[in-house]
């Protein structure tokens, strides 16, 4: 059991007037933890402790290299407490424990010391020409409060994608966790506190749609930083935009990849196409869950494909032998359960899924492979969130890169070929912010990543990243 009796505010835990939001397992249905429900007073207490340590703290004299120091520190605390870290997120979430300490942790370490990397070299402020002769200093200055709401599905690593840059750029944080998730984020705090940073820099609240719409309508925010669904995400944009304040939105995918017809069948290829669709077991935004194979290869791969997923062992997610563990609660299981029959009935066929065996208990979808699906159906136009591949073929580059960019959304990708050059142009001609060439990572740590369309505004990682957390001042000397 994990419990977190209050809110993580000034440096330390305060009673809140909120109930106790309990944590089940999704394997199990077992009770594994448990916060407090921040209330909306809660929440004003919490931003109201950002704005202290903003604009009266010891932070507030902090420069970029003691920012960076701060956040070196963090991030050895955090790899400190890697397996304990990797054991509660892949317990609450459902994630192989495989996989976690990767996919969980490991991914958050990278988030911090990447952006410390790119603060390092980053221009703060700086001196150009003015057009008229003299000379114009430029100022990158911190946003100020920062509301930050992070999803379940990573919620370690989505917390420090915008803590760390929030951080680098002198920013306070109030961090949002998602109710079904918050043990592995509520640990944060033990790390901030061993980091030595300031108290009221980094704050941590927990709750559920209540507890964000109070941060999210907060005037003391200056910046809503949110990862989550479209229509979340659009609710919250439309909130900033009545009096312009800032906000970073990354929202769903529908990712395709695309394989072209001279690709080199092989064990990268099958390994990589299925770890795009069923790492996290599915519950990935950047899921690469439209593969599009061509018609003269499609066959062969779909073959291959089909026999891989079939082979994936399917259990408890404590289990390090497990390769795809529960979804995240029973309505997320039934409402994929639902829309793979609705896709059969609809002309789809079920290559892999309806034979495999899973758990009696817990909230567990069979790994799926759906083979003869048009890109109209639902199930290859709305996100899933499940262990569900969905097959397409195309008949050449055209087609492929029309299919591909036939959807809603536009945040990653991937282009799987012999010539990556080739590969390479195909990527250049997708609606998507990221595209992997012979790979399913969909973001590179060190860069930008963020959507196309309604995958989101805004962008996360890099120096992108960093200067969505700074207002740029010009002082005309």
């Amino acid at each position: 059991m994990n419990e977190y009796k209050g809110m993580f505010v000034s440096g330390g835990w305060e009673p809140t007037g909120g109930p106790t939001i309990e944590v089940r397992s999704p394997a199990t249905g077992e009770l594994i933890g448990s916060v407090s429900e921040a209330l909306a007073a809660d929440v004003a207490t919490a931003v109201a402790a950002a704005r202290d340590a903003l604009e009266h703290g010891p932070w507030a004299s902090f420069d970029a290299q003691q920012r960076a120091a701060a956040l070196e520190r963090l991030a050895d605390a955090l790899e400190a407490r890697k397996t304990a870290l990797a054991d509660v997120i892949s317990a609450e979430v459902g994630s192989p424990r495989g996989w976690a300490t990767f996919g969980q942790v490991f991914t958050a370490l990278g988030a911090v010391r990447s952006q410390v990397k790119t603060m390092r070299d980053f221009a703060f402020e700086e001196e150009r020409p003015s057009v008229t002769g003299g000379r114009v200093r430029v100022r990158k200055v911190p946003v100020g409060v920062v509301g930050a709401i992070v999803p379940w599905n990573a919620p370690l690593f989505t917390a420090m994608l915008k803590i760390a840059p929030a951080l680098a750029a002198g920013c306070t944080v109030v961090l949002k966790t998602s109710p079904e998730a918050p043990l592995g984020v509520s640990m944060l705090a033990e790390a901030v506190e061993e980091a030595g940073i300031p108290a009221g820099v980094v704050n941590i609240v927990s709750g559920g749609v209540a507890t964000g719409e109070a941060l999210v309508a907060s005037s003391g925010v200056d910046k809503i930083s949110f990862t989550g669904s479209t229509a979340a995400g659009k609710r919250i944009g439309a909130v900033c935009a009545t009096d312009l304040r800032r906000c970073t939105l990354e929202l769903g995918g529908k990712s395709a990849a695309i394989v072209l017809d001279d690709v080199e069948v092989n064990d990268a290829l099958i390994s990589g196409l299925v770890t795009g669709v069923m790492a996290n077991n599915g519950q990935i935004c950047a899921a690469q869950t439209r593969i599009l194979l061509p018609d003269n290869r499609h066959d062969e791969i779909l073959e291959r494909v089909a026999a891989e997923v079939a082979a994936m062992r399917v259990g408890d997610p404590a289990d390090r032998n497990t390769d795809v563990g529960p979804v995240i609660n029973e309505r997320a299981r039934d409402r994929i359960r639902v829309a793979i029959d609705t896709a059969v009935t609809a002309g789809a066929t079920r290559v892999v899924g309806g034979e495999t065996a899973v758990p009696d208990t817990g909230s567990y979808v069979a790994p799926t492979v759906l083979s003869d699906v048009d890109n109209s159906m639902s199930i290859a136009q709305d996100e899933l969130f499940g262990p569900v591949a969905v097959v397409l073929r195309h008949h050449g580059d055209d087609d492929a890169v029309r299919i591909a960019n036939d959807s809603p959304y536009g945040l990653a990708g991937a282009v799987w070929s012999a010539d990556p050059d080739r590969a390479a142009r195909v990527a250049a001609r997708l609606c998507t912010g990221s595209v992997a060439i012979n790979s399913s990572a969909p973001m590179d740590l060190g860069n930008p990543f963020g959507g196309f369309k309604q995958s989101g505004i805004g962008r996360e990682g890099g120096p992108e990243g960093l200067d969505a957390y700074l207002e740029a001042q010009s002082i005309i000397l």
